[in-house]
């Protein structure tokens, strides 16, 4: 990974890797994460109770479904170039036919939230994030060391 003082090209760093729902860390402002993701499929419902979440829709589309406290639900359709913020406390299901996503997070921000509705699907990596090359640097993991790991 390019140190955050170079420039970063994120469709040559999306091209590295095919896993979807497998965010890979590519920078860090402050004491937050700028991460990019393939997306396909459904993601699991899930919260974050103490962040918001924010998407950037790098390529393809990419659908947010938002489940209100009294139980409705609405689903919020993004293409490219369209950014969304997830509010804290919302129970959202990220869902694609096919795209790419940059997201911008808390360090240590699990991809899964704080607690799920329903099983993990097997496409959907629970993580706080993995570096794309291994390398180091402060605050962060070690080569193929995932930041965090669930008990669930």
């Amino acid at each position: 990974m390019a140190s955050t003082s170079e420039p970063v090209n994120l469709d040559d760093e999306l091209a590295r890797f095919e896993d979807v729902y497998s965010p890979r860390i590519v920078g860090r402002v402050n004491d937050y994460d700028v991460k990019i993701a393939h997306a396909r499929g459904d993601h699991v419902w899930h919260v974050h109770d103490d962040t918001d979440e924010f998407f950037l829709v790098l390529g393809g589309q990419f659908d947010v479904s938002l489940r209100a406290s009294a139980g409705s639900e609405r689903t919020v359709s993004l293409r490219r170039g369209d950014m969304f913020v997830v509010p804290r406390g919302t129970w959202h299901r990220p869902t694609s036919s096919g795209g790419a996503i940059l997201m911008l997070e808390p360090a240590g921000t699990s991809s899964t939230g704080d607690r799920i509705a329903g099983p993990l699907p097997d496409h959907v990596d629970e993580t706080t994030g993995h570096l794309l090359d291994g390398a180091t640097r402060p605050g962060m993991p070690g080569p193929g060391v995932t930041a965090w790991s669930s008990s669930r």
